[in-house]
């Protein structure tokens, strides 16, 4: 298969190419996904284990109810840990299409955004697989444990534990997106320091209506979202700032 060529800002194409473009980038990032999974299911059981530290002694391994569970739960967790190991491949394909639209000076602006976007989903996996995740674990499966006969089973508990980590990842990506909205001149820091309450309001509701659904790890979660928003916002200043110094004077 032949790389997609990536057009230069303001270069004219045809509908047919970009669209060819698009088919191939899909493509690619498809295909880096699908390797991805074949690698993540090839260590299946390692990451299975590693899913399973969070559970208390007497959860140690969920159960299942069907032939085929144990098959298409192990299928499921390989696909989503293989759209975690494709996600800087993914971001990428993204990127180089939209960026003929992008002016070449923040052209470099907005690659090294790409890097910096998967190192922050990787840091955002790992805060909720050591820090979210056992917490809201524990919390769940001892909840009224005196009224229910609680059993854990594995559809269920990997599907909420995949999920609730990819969520973290993404949503550790906050800071590239209010970056790049700034970069492209959507929105200004002037607004975002304006708008703090607002943003406070927006970071708690994410927090909420993310996969752990429980106190705990709303509140664990809603302490990163909020300095992760801080942050985002002095990067802003600094940017343009550094953007402001970089502009020719006027004559």
């Amino acid at each position: 298969m032949r790389l997609p060529r990536r057009l230069r800002h303001g270069q004219a194409a045809e509908l047919t190419e970009h669209l060819g473009e698009l088919r191939s980038r899909v493509l690619i990032s498809f295909l880096a996904v699908a390797a991805g999974t074949i690698v993540a299911f090839i260590f299946h059981e390692r990451l299975i284990h590693l899913l399973n530290a969070p559970l208390p002694a007497d959860h140690a391994r969920p159960i299942t109810l069907g032939v085929a569970e144990p098959f298409m739960t192990s299928l499921k967790v390989s696909i989503l840990a293989g759209f975690a190991l494709a996600f800087p491949i993914v971001i990428w394909q993204v990127w180089a299409f939209i960026a003929p639209a992008v002016k070449e000076t923040s052209q470099r602006l907005v690659t090294g955004l790409v890097v910096f976007a998967s190192g922050l989903f990787a840091a955002g996996v790992v805060f909720g697989y050591i820090v979210a995740l056992p917490a809201a674990v524990r919390f769940l499966t001892s909840f009224d444990s005196e009224l229910y006969d609680i059993e854990v089973r594995a559809s269920s508990y990997y599907s909420f534990v995949s999920y609730s980590l990819l969520s973290v990842g993404l949503v550790f990506d906050l800071p590239v997106v209010m970056l790049g909205l700034v970069a492209l001149g959507v929105i200004s820091t002037a607004t975002l320091r304006s708008k703090r309450r607002h943003g406070y309001a927006l970071m708690a509701a994410i927090a909420v209506v993310l996969p752990g659904v429980d106190p705990v790890t709303t509140g664990l979660l809603m302490v990163p979202l909020l300095g992760l928003y801080e942050g985002s916002i002095w990067l802003c200043v600094a940017m343009e700032r550094r953007r402001e110094s970089a502009a020719p004077n006027p004559v």
